[in-house]
């Protein structure tokens, strides 16, 4: 056993250590609460790009969601092991902040591999979407898309003219600046819809607009990642110094 000295001077050490740790915990949390809301945001504003670029439903914001609400319960966790100075829990905290490091480094470098991607596929897949629109998908979500940007068309509004969808319904209402001011017969003919509808193409607003969002949330990824190695120095540190000094809360 250290000699009580020894046990007295380590006290201080512990105590900023502690003070630190938790401060941190509580960040952490905060962190937690923030990709959460990242998360329900994606899913509320992005889901209509993340699923066209997919061409099916994405788990991306779930996985924030999910991550977000893991983050949360952990901090409190490292709160609680740092508050009863219990080494195997400070341990485990550690582990765990090694474990989110990683994954948000993963995700942060592929959603910036990602953002650079994008441009030479969106192309495509926006194509597609509106050649094969209200065929497969009642809640298309080229409809969202048109009317978020208040843009038409892939590259401008004529470009549904060779659509299947065109011959039979002619431009979709949501192309429409007003959408009382669309009747069936002005959407079907090109000359009188270009009065009424966005004549704005929309592959270079979703690209840019889904590059944007992408860098931030690539941004995100690699601040919070890279801010875990604090948290895992700390505990770490702590948890030696209370096993080596046999140190123990009052």
């Amino acid at each position: 056993m250290s000699p009580p000295s020894r046990r007295l001077q380590t006290k201080p050490v512990i105590t900023c250590l502690k003070t630190f740790l938790i401060s941190y915990s509580l960040i952490f949390w905060v962190t937690g609460v923030i990709l959460l809301a990242v998360g329900v945001w994606g899913k509320v504003s992005l889901e209509a790009y993340f699923s066209l670029a997919a061409e099916e439903s994405t788990n991306a914001p779930y996985v924030l969601i999910g991550t977000g609400a893991i983050i949360v319960i952990f901090g409190l966790f490292g709160c609680f092991a740092t508050c009863r100075g219990i080494p195997w829990m400070l341990k485990l905290y550690a582990m765990f902040l090694t474990l989110v490091f990683l994954a948000e480094l993963v995700a942060g470098v592929s959603g910036f591999i990602f953002r650079h991607e994008i441009k030479a596929t969106l192309d495509n897949v926006y194509k597609n979407a509106v050649n094969k629109y209200n065929i497969t998908a009642s809640e298309n979500p080229v409809d969202t898309i048109q009317r978020n940007l208040h843009c038409c068309g892939v590259y401008n509004y004529t470009d549904w003219k060779n659509t299947g969808y065109f011959e039979e319904k002619g431009i979709p209402v949501s192309c429409c600046k007003d959408s009382d001011k669309c009747p069936p017969e002005t959407l079907k003919d090109l000359a009188k819809a270009e009065n009424v509808v966005y004549t704005t193409g929309c592959f270079a607003l979703v690209s840019t607009t889904m590059e944007n969002n992408l860098g931030i949330i690539a941004g995100i990824s690699f601040g919070i990642a890279f801010f875990q190695l604090i948290g895992i120095f700390l505990a770490c540190c702590l948890s030696r110094y209370i096993t080596n000094n046999q140190y123990e809360m009052v």
